[in-house]
């Protein structure tokens, strides 16, 4: 199986809510072992900030909240609340391992312009961003 390949793909009417590739699968099982929540799910979000107006943030959390969906990839749950979803549709989680960056990277069909790190979004419905920089990317 490639690097990159997709996991899984869950959907609803035919619209791919998230897909996880197997690297991405793998480190959030790691990370979890390693923080001794073996059975977490993570929760991946969206919120207001960062220099392009909306940021992704990511948490283990025991179990879903009322009206979270949830994404089985392999051996990890990810549970996405209505709100981040409707930013998140159809994104594809990675977990990149490079000499510059190591991270997860999220590459959202729905963010037309992104920040220098990636942690930061807009879409075309947000408008204007700020003209700040965030502190990830500004220091590179």
């Amino acid at each position: 199986m490639a690097a990159h390949e997709p996991i899984v793909q869950t959907e609803i009417a035919e619209d791919v809510i998230l897909t996880v590739t197997p690297s991405a699968a793998s480190m959030i099982k790691t990370l979890s072992e390693q923080r001794n929540v073996p059975g977490y799910a993570l929760r991946v979000f969206v919120s207001g900030g960062g220099c392009s107006g909306l940021q992704y943030g990511m948490s283990f959390e025991q179990s879903p909240r009322d009206f979270d969906t949830v994404v089985e990839a392999g051996d990890v749950r990810l549970v996405i609340d209505p709100t981040s979803l409707m930013y998140l549709q159809g994104s594809t989680i990675d977990w990149v391992d490079s000499v510059m960056h190591s991270g997860f990277r999220i590459d959202n069909p729905n963010a037309v312009s992104a920040c220098g790190c990636g942690s930061s979004f807009k879409t075309k419905d947000a408008g204007e961003a700020s003209a700040g920089g965030c502190s990830t990317c500004s220091s590179h």
